[in-house]
């Protein structure tokens, strides 16, 4: 793949994080302390009211999420172009999944793919 073409290049692709599906708040703070045992790392920041964080590398949802079995979080530098070279490829995206940067409501901060793989609902997200 072409250096011009290459995701990771144009626009900063990389991995934020992954969500795990549960069926509620107890059952996902359990998990998150779990997995933070096992990886020897602390809570992420919350509590958030749909879920809780592992880190930064794992969010545990309440009662369910996007995606039969969870779902993957994109990291990108700029939403809007990374949106525009998904969509040149042809994928295309859930607008109903569409939110706003609350300091910038011209601008997306994230955007799940319509097609879910292997279970899993994937978004991008602008990189904090």
């Amino acid at each position: 793949m072409p250096a011009s073409d290459n995701p990771v290049e144009l626009f900063g692709l990389r991995l934020a994080h992954v969500g795990i599906n549960t069926n509620s708040p107890e059952e996902a703070e359990a998990t998150a302390d779990a997995l933070c045992a096992l990886m020897g790392i602390e809570r992420g920041e919350g509590p958030f009211p749909i879920s809780s964080f592992a880190g930064t590398l794992v969010e545990v949802m309440n009662n369910g999420g996007r995606g039969e079995k969870g779902h993957i979080g994109l990291h990108v530098d700029d939403v809007e172009a990374a949106e525009a070279w998904y969509r040149a490829r042809g994928v295309e995206f859930n607008e109903a999944s569409r939110a706003m940067c609350p300091d910038d409501p011209e601008r997306t901060y994230l955007i799940y793919f319509k097609e879910e793989i292997a279970g899993f609902a994937v978004h991008i997200t602008v990189a904090d």
